[in-house]
């Protein structure tokens, strides 16, 4: 039986925007979609809801909030099989729990302080940080969300255990048709700080060295997924600025989470960049363990 793609909503506007990607998503890969709503999700996410106040008893109110969604996703993608489940449960925990059976998990990213659309909330990033499955955090402009760029990129990290996130990269970008972008920066060291004194010093500089770990992060995957056009490039650049800036041209980033045993995903610097700052939709994959 195939895993469902499980959507948290909570009748926002971004995560209505979800559900649109969501739909999208599903109709795409042959999946059927799961809506979620955790009955605690007000009290942790301070959101206003997209078609009126909330008045409803808290029941009434979650029921109101999935046959929205539900209309919403069936609207978009009628042919796409959907279900929904009110879970009375902090929506961190009830998502994480939803991310063992699911293939992907996807949520809205919430606007926090002035910076409205620009920040993620804390189911989000809680979520992408300690799901056991893909994590699609939906923000950008509307171009991206409905995938208008037919261009994915991927934030290649070191090789080892990368294959899942390379993997899901390509096959995002085979499903779409789209041209998939693959980066890989280095940086150089500072003046001084290292001179080249022979052949295997010169392999291993900084660019040459980052060329190398690219083309060995997409080997396998390449060889998996022949038919997906490829375009990849080493550059010099700190990796969360560079994804972040090239983000504006494409409708999905996506980058890889390693695993620390006993403490879920370390998020370091380039995930957290990302979901903050991107300016599309971003896929946070865990790697082998």
């Amino acid at each position: 039986m195939e895993k469902p793609l499980v959507v948290g909503v909570d009748g926002s506007e971004q995560s209505l925007r979800a559900v649109d990607w969501a739909a999208d998503e599903a109709d795409r890969h042959g999946l059927p979609l799961r809506l979620v709503y955790a009955s605690l999700w007000e009290h942790y996410e301070a959101g206003t809801y997209a078609y009126g106040p909330a008045t409803a008893s808290d029941r009434r109110l979650a029921d109101a909030i999935l046959a929205a969604a539900d209309e919403r996703a069936q609207s978009r993608k009628p042919g796409v099989k959907t279900t929904a489940a009110v879970l009375p449960q902090e929506p961190t925990g009830a998502l994480l729990n939803e991310s063992d059976r699911a293939s992907m998990i996807v949520v809205g990213s919430r606007g926090r302080g002035d910076i409205k659309g620009m920040l993620l909330g804390s189911v989000g990033l809680g979520v992408a940080a300690w799901a056991r499955c893909p994590v699609i955090v939906v923000r950008g402009d509307r171009t991206a969300v409905d995938s208008k760029h037919e261009r994915i990129l991927l934030g290649a990290g070191n090789p080892e255990g990368s294959f899942p996130t390379v993997d899901f990269a390509f096959r995002e970008a085979e499903a779409r048709g789209s041209l998939l972008d693959v980066v890989r920066a280095w940086r150089e060291p500072a003046p001084g700080m290292r001179v080249l004194t022979s052949a295997d010093d010169f392999e291993a500089a900084p660019d040459r060295r980052a060329t190398a770990e690219l083309d060995a992060a997409l080997r396998d995957a390449g060889k998996a997924h022949p038919d997906v056009q490829v375009r990849s490039a080493a550059v010099e650049g700190r990796t969360h600025k560079v994804l972040v800036d090239r983000s504006q041209a494409a409708d999905l980033l996506v980058v890889g989470a390693r695993r620390n045993t006993g403490l879920g995903l370390q998020l370091g610097r380039t995930c957290h960049a990302a979901l903050h700052h991107a300016a599309c939709p971003v896929a946070v994959v865990p790697h082998a363990r």
